[in-house]
């Protein structure tokens, strides 16, 4: 019966980073003017833990940032953008 007990216990410590999801967002960043806009919002979101990758594209005024949805939130991500200066909105859904 312990042995049981203890088993479920390792289950279930060792499952919750199984339920993590990769997840990828579009964000809209209005504010990039420049052509050095989208190295200064990859920077910002390349450094929040959990981003795995950032793909920012001037011309169309967005992020698409890949995430692992345990480490971080979308609202953690748009909060790096506007500190550094580009504040953002969620362009499309979360997948």
């Amino acid at each position: 019966m312990n042995q049981s007990i203890f088993l479920a216990a390792v289950l279930v410590a060792f499952s919750s980073p199984l339920l993590a999801a990769q997840k990828t967002v579009t964000l809209g960043v209005p504010g990039m003017t420049c052509g050095a806009c989208p190295i200064t919002v990859k920077k910002a979101i390349s450094k929040v833990d959990g981003v795995k990758q950032a793909e920012v594209d001037f011309d169309k005024r967005q992020a698409v940032v890949t995430y692992d949805d345990a480490k971080v939130s979308t609202d953690q991500i748009m909060r790096a953008t506007a500190n550094a200066g580009y504040p953002s909105t969620i362009k499309g859904g979360a997948q």
